[in-house]
Order: C-alpha cells, then structure tokens, then sequence
C-alpha cells in the first residue's frame, strides 16, 4: 500500500489554499516542487489535494515522498548490528536510500515510463518494483517529507540529549552522530534536485505525538485486519524523529522559499 492516507474531508486544507500552492508551483516553473512538514502536519493530504487540482486543469502529476525511499527491515537490521540498535527502527536521516529519491526524480523529469517507489507503514517494508505504480510524461512532480533540506548541526549541538530516548539508549551519541552525519553526506544531492520547497509551518514540536498518532489511526482504518503501532509505540516513534524536527523547525523557515504557518488543528494562518 503506498505510504500515504488519502485526505479525509476532516484533514483537507481549503480550495483557495491548495489553488495558490498549484499556482506557487507553475508560476515558478517549478518539475518538482516539495512540501516539508513535521510529521502529521498534512504535507501528504495536501500533496494529494494538489496533485487533484494539477489533474484538473489537464497536467499529469506525480506524487512522491522521502518515507517511500526508506531502506527496507533487512537493510536496518544490517545497520542496527553493525553500528547501533536504534537504526533499525525507520525514521531519521540515515534509514533511507537517497540514491533511489534521486535516480527517481531525474527519470521523471525524462518525461519516460517511471515506477514511483512505495513504502508499506503498517507492514513497516518497501514494497517489490513489481508493485510500485509506473506513470509517464509527468509535467509536475510532489515531493513531499518532513525534514526535506534541513541541514546537519554542529558538533557542539549533538552533545546534549534532546529527550529521555537518546539519553538513555544513545548516551555516547553514536547514533546521532550518525543520522548527522548521514543529513550531511548523503542528502544535499537529493535537496539540489528539488525546484522550490513549501514548509508548512506547526506551532511546535509538542503537537507532533498527536497528529502522528491521528494519522496511524488513519493508516489502519485504511486496512482493517492489519495491525499497526498502538499509541506507546508512536509516542517513542516520534522521539527518534525529536532532534531533526527541531532542526528543521528552527532553520527551515530561513531556507524555504515559502513557508506557511499552520495552527495546531493544522489549519493555514494568514
């Protein structure tokens, strides 16, 4: 199943809004315009609300995510033996496979046949080429995650722990020193081929266990049958993202060419 839910009624942002990010996007000549968020802050409803309306007016969209090029179980166990435990668990930079982002984005501007990659949540696993959706002659690309260029910190600001998770199971700071590392080895290439990014903006980081708990409800209402995380598990899921929200949410509004502030019902200000 690809990553993300589709927008219920409830979660959708407005017409007007979704118009003016599509309008964003064309006026700036924009093949791949990129949406960051925090987890659960909506980037991938609103990709979808406006890759619909792209539909609408006669282009052919692709919708993309950096979650669909996470490495898959056997990759992060291999890490979490070889380096530490805590990269076994998908989430910060570091448990993805960049190269595949990038190879994927330069095909699709190509205008070629293309198989968009996806990544199965509930079953925590990326699935099979044979089952990834394939398009062609994609005129604007969506791509959308929820650190996109976020730079790596100084040394200086890995020292101390940002949450009980990291003082506790990572008291020398090896695995955050290498999920930092990773964000800046391995990521610019990816962050230079996006045309324009769009951040939108949340009130903190403190709204993130709720809207990440919001959407795994979402993910296993959209299966039923399947089981999911239950909410201690999202709770301690999201402090492995903590340290690289932050980040995000302190450098991103300086480094996006457009950043929209959203309130804690993920509603747009302004």
């Amino acid at each position: 199943m690809p990553s993300a839910a589709h927008p219920s009624a409830s979660d959708a942002y407005g017409a007007d809004f979704v118009e003016r990010v599509l309008d964003d996007a064309l006026s700036h000549g924009a093949r791949v315009y990129a949406i960051a968020g925090l987890q659960g802050s909506g980037k991938s409803t609103l990709a979808a609300q406006v890759a619909a309306r792209a539909r609408e007016r006669g282009l052919r969209v692709a919708v993309l995510s950096v979650d669909d090029c996470y490495l898959g179980r056997r990759e992060r166990a291999r890490l979490g033996r070889d380096v530490h435990p805590l990269l076994a668990t998908r989430g910060p930079p570091g448990t993805h496979e960049p190269e595949l982002a990038c190879a994927t984005l330069d095909a699709l501007r190509t205008r070629g046949a293309v198989r968009l990659p996806r990544f199965d949540k509930l079953g925590d696993r990326r699935l099979p080429p044979s089952r990834w959706p394939q398009v062609r002659g994609i005129d604007l690309t969506l791509f959308e995650g929820w650190f996109l260029k976020t730079p790596a910190q100084s040394a200086q600001e890995l020292i101390e722990p940002v949450n009980a998770l990291e003082r506790d199971e990572d008291r020398d700071g090896l695995w955050r020193g290498y999920c930092n590392r990773a964000l800046a080895r391995d990521y610019p290439p990816l962050w230079a081929r996006l045309d324009r990014l769009l951040f939108l903006q949340p009130p903190g980081f403190e709204h993130v266990p709720e809207w990440r708990w919001q959407q795994e409800r979402s993910l296993q209402a959209a299966s039923p049958g399947r089981v999911g995380m239950d909410r201690a598990g999202i709770e301690r899921f999201v402090r492995l993202f903590e340290r690289v929200s932050r980040q995000a949410l302190a450098r991103l509004p300086e480094i996006a060419d457009w950043t929209v502030a959203v309130d804690a019902r993920r509603r747009v200000l302004g």
